[in-house]
């Protein structure tokens, strides 16, 4: 962190507001001092803002309904209301100094509690750090739709409270509680190619009736049949059980996807609603893959902001110590073995290494030539944080720009829990053999693939038994939790209609545990 004194203030200057108290002018003329420098100095590329200021009872309700200015009626919102509001008024709890939506324009909330330093602190923060995330990184841009997410949420509520209207709030709310305990299992990974259009489909289904036609010869009617062996009988009985599996795209990765089209007995407004909740599972995907880089994007965003406007003497030197305080706290990462210790911290995960890299291309040491050979000494930290920003989610930006030096600095070490040890194994320090396994451990631990059950769906005979076959596929040799995957299980139950199965399997095939739905 750069140090400041009097002497770096402008004669002549005028700060942009003095003392606590923020008015809508001040907060515009912060904004566009902001803007340029988020702008010329940092070249960012934003969607337009739209800035609002709330009460803390509004922050509260954006808390309940994810941050989303729009959302449907559901009883855990109010449940997650009433929770956060009793420990906020207790004073056990803090509420965020901003929410941030990824929109088009882009929306950032801010609350009137702030002081006007504060203020200026969130909207370079969120205003522009967040924003320039959202519109650039490539999760964002391949799994959301920016422009559109609004108007879906608005349909979407509408849509919900006329299925109340019309089939009532307890047969809406089973489909959305459903939907709800299985959403992590209801978002695609991976693109999928679009689905055919109508007009499409009706092409493809003429093409192949003409191509029947085509083929079809009448002299084959009048030929005996010929009897098949019993291994040609097998075989073309495994065909066509691949061939149905293959029409069902089976293993299928999205359980509510799969049971939207398939399952048996839903109406199709009940589909329209696990359509709706899945759509919104997408769109908060992206956010589970970035949390590191994106609160670090914003945390470096609002720093080099804050610092930039100091030096030009647009901010007092009680403003920036505020700024700098709280910004201090927001990276603060206790130590391993403090009682305030809960894992690392995003923020300050994400700002130190963002900083890093910066000292890697301004004033590089050998080391860092040696890890880093493409951009060490460019001098063009800019570019290297823009293309990091655009181009990598959380794993893949640890795997590929942690450096040596901030390992030491932060005293990583790995621990290795081995189910059948007695005792915990520092397996690696940060020194020159540990570094490459500590970075790979690190990375490992934010892959979502590695931390989210695999579970699948395997099979669903529709003109059988109808039974839904899941799998999950352990990792690790860890099964899922006994009780939880009896839920798992049952919620599936309750959408698809009829026996819904679940077995877990090693990365040998073993078989570890089966659960039938209730």
């Amino acid at each position: 962190m750069r140090a400041h004194s009097i002497a770096t203030v402008r004669k002549g200057v005028t700060p942009l507001f003095e003392g606590g108290d923020w008015t809508f002018d001040r907060l515009a003329r912060a904004y566009d001092a902001i803007e340029v420098v988020a702008q010329e100095e940092l070249r960012l590329d934003t969607y337009p803002n739209r800035i609002e200021v709330i009460s803390s009872e509004q922050m509260l309700d954006a808390y309940a309904s994810f941050g989303m200015p729009i959302m449907y009626r559901h009883w855990s919102f109010g449940k997650r209301f009433a929770r956060e509001e009793h420990y906020y008024r207790k004073g056990l709890m803090n509420l965020a100094y901003e929410i941030v939506i990824n929109a088009n324009p882009c929306i950032s909330y801010l609350m009137e509690e702030n002081t006007m330093a504060m203020q200026t602190l969130v909207m370079a923060h969120a205003g522009f750090g967040h924003n320039h995330f959202f519109r650039n990184n490539y999760a964002f841009r391949q799994w959301t739709d920016a422009a559109g997410i609004l108007d879906f949420m608005e349909y979407a509520k509408n849509f919900v409270a006329r299925c109340e209207e019309r089939y009532g709030a307890a047969a809406v709310e089973r489909v959305l509680d459903a939907a709800h305990a299985l959403g992590d299992h209801g978002v695609f990974r991976f693109r999928r190619p679009p689905e055919p259009t109508p007009t499409e489909r009706r092409r493809r289904e003429r093409l192949r009736v003409e191509d029947e036609e085509r083929s079809y010869n009448d002299v084959w009617r009048t030929v005996a049949p010929v009897r098949e062996h019993k291994e040609e009988k097998a075989l073309a009985a495994q065909e066509r059980e691949a061939k149905r599996k293959r029409e069902l795209k089976l293993p299928e990765e999205n359980l509510l996807y799969f049971i939207e089209r398939y399952s048996p007995v839903l109406e199709e407004w009940q589909r329209e609603i696990l359509r709706i909740a899945r759509e919104i599972n997408q769109y908060f995907y992206p956010q589970k893959q970035t949390k590191v880089m994106n609160e670090g994007c914003a945390c470096f965003v609002h720093h080099y902001v804050a610092n930039a406007l100091y030096d030009r003497g647009l901010l007092t030197e009680g403003a920036m110590l505020e700024i700098l305080h709280q910004h201090s706290s927001v990276i603060a990462q206790p130590a391993y073995d403090s009682s305030g210790y809960f894992g690392i911290n995003p923020y300050a995960l994400g700002f130190a290494m963002m900083q890093d890299i910066r000292r890697i291309c301004t004033e590089p040491t050998a080391e860092d030539r040696e890890w880093f050979p493409s951009f060490a000494g460019n001098g063009d930290w800019c570019a290297v944080l823009k293309d990091a920003w655009a181009n990598f989610r959380d794993e893949s930006f640890i795997r590929q720009f942690l450096s040596p030096h901030l390992m030491r600095q932060w005293r990583l070490f790995v621990i290795l829990d081995e189910s059948d040890a007695s005792d915990l194994l520092v397996s690696d320090i940060h020194d020159e053999r540990g570094y490459a396994r500590i970075r790979d451990a690190l990375a490992s631990s934010y892959d979502l693939a590695g931390i989210e059950p695999d579970v699948l769906v395997v099979d669903a005979d529709l003109a059988g038994d109808r039974q839904l076959r899941l799998r999950h596929n352990m990792r690790d040799g860890i099964p899922l939790h006994e009780a939880e995957r009896q839920k798992v299980v049952n919620h599936a139950r309750s959408l698809w209609g009829f026996d819904v199965s679940l077995i877990g399997v090693d990365a040998t095939g073993a078989e570890w545990f089966e659960v039938r739905s209730e």
